[in-house]
């Protein structure tokens, strides 16, 4: 079985090559820089390849004669599935990695928008989303990302072939290229001993690298034109995540709700919002573990991305 990776030294990325690697697979990854190989992956026998985003021939050369799995976690537009559909094509089980950004309310709020969204309950995969972007869009702005990654998604739905779709949610693990639980890190080692938190039981849900690679897994062997939401078992409050990245760290210091007129921090968990992921646990996904539990991969390993 051989897999290829766009984007494979990430936390997505770089969870699935190595699940997939452990597995026995041939696995490929790409990313632009070497040096962003994680060693871990090199060691399981993952094969890096310096490629641009927009080096569409050189993934065509890549995938050959073809390869049983593809995911692309790098095309942010309906021009970036357009140009690797050729490639796509060779492939029996394609994955565009997507986002949960393309969702909106009933009202059309959306979570780049200026005023926040209102969902009502847990999101399904046939809840609202934004209009595609139109053509030239930057996807790179906060007005163009969530319009473009839902062209992206029609583009490659829309292409005939056999592309799965996933939207995950807040993602956190490894090699996380903006880890959320930084901030936090940083605030308690710094020697911050009380933490008022705003919003403090907020549910902004997680997505773990690992319970998205485990997903992954599971679609490459059913692979099918479809759309999957792709988020942790649990749905721990912001409250519950810092309390935990501080067990980790063994800080002693107090955590509690911000009162009314505090000075508020802005903390990462501040969006109400949760993903219905029983689509997923139907196709046969079994996540690898709580949320809650996985986030200390992300913990630790940024402090020993800050030891390095």
């Amino acid at each position: 079985m051989r897999a290829i990776v766009l984007g494979g030294t990430g936390a997505i990325g770089g969870a699935t090559a190595l699940l997939l690697a452990a597995a026995g697979w041939q696995v490929e990854a790409t990313g632009r820089d070497r040096s962003r190989m994680p060693q871990e992956l090199s060691q399981a026998g993952v094969r890096f390849h310096a490629l641009e985003r927009g080096d569409v021939r050189g993934v065509e050369r890549l995938v050959g004669d073809g390869a049983d799995l593809l995911v692309d976690l790098i095309a942010y537009s309906a021009e970036d599935v357009r140009a690797m559909l050729p490639a796509m094509s060779a492939v029996r089980c394609p994955v565009l990695v997507s986002s949960r950004a393309v969702y909106t309310d009933d009202a059309g709020r959306h979570l780049n928008g200026d005023e926040p969204p209102r969902f009502g309950g847990p999101l399904t995969e046939t809840a609202p989303t934004l209009p595609p972007a139109p053509e030239g869009t930057d996807p790179f702005t906060r007005e163009g990302y969530g319009p473009c990654k839902a062209a992206a998604e029609l583009t490659a739905l829309d292409s005939g072939l056999p592309v799965t779709v996933l939207r995950p949610s807040k993602v956190h693990g490894r090699w996380a290229r903006n880890a959320r639980t930084r901030a936090v890190i940083e605030r308690m080692r710094e020697g911050d001993q009380h933490i008022a938190l705003t919003r403090a039981d907020t549910v902004d849900h997680l997505t773990a690298a690992a319970n998205a690679a485990a997903l992954i897994a599971a679609v490459a062997e059913r692979p099918g034109r479809r759309i999957l939401n792709a988020a942790d078992p649990d749905t721990p409050t912001a409250e519950q995540i810092v309390r935990a990245v501080a067990a980790e760290l063994s800080w002693q210091g107090t955590i509690d709700a911000a009162p009314a007129g505090a000075e508020p921090w802005r903390h990462p968990w501040q969006t109400p919002m949760v993903l219905d992921t029983t689509a997923a646990r139907a196709l046969g996904y079994e996540p690898v573990g709580n949320g809650i539990d996985l986030i200390a991969d992300e913990v630790r390993w940024v402090l020993s991305d800050e030891s390095a």
